[in-house]
């Protein structure tokens, strides 16, 4: 079984920056791509960010690029979400997800619990 567990989130001033991390279990972490993904209340739930195995491939939804970064850390099972200049609007619950396909726009089979972030104006 694969467990995501997501940290990170937390409350912060509009401008301000957070960083998000979603640890993994299992030791194949390395073997598949890795996404972000947002739902804010009374919403669907929306892309934000992706990763390939390797890292060497990211994508971004076009309102967060510019401002967010997603990178991995093979070694530590971990992705990461770097978000700076935080907007009121990206305030959301974010989950970490692991793709089952192998190239983008990848599929997911696996979510974590999901982290709060809460920007205020």
């Amino acid at each position: 079984q694969v467990q995501l567990v997501e940290s990170g989130g937390g409350l912060v001033q509009a401008g301000g920056s957070l960083r998000l991390s979603c640890a993994a279990s299992g030791r194949t972490f390395s073997h598949y791509a890795m996404g972000w993904f947002r739902q804010a209340p009374g919403k669907e739930r929306e892309f934000v960010a992706a990763i390939s195995w390797s890292g060497g491939n990211t994508y971004y939804a076009e309102s967060v690029k510019g401002r967010f970064t997603i990178s991995r850390d093979n070694g530590k099972n971990t992705v990461y979400l770097q978000m700076n200049s935080l907007k009121p609007e990206d305030t959301a619950v974010f989950h970490c997800a692991r793709a089952y396909t192998g190239s983008y726009p990848y599929e997911y089979n696996y979510w974590g619990q999901g982290t709060q972030v809460t920007v205020s104006s």
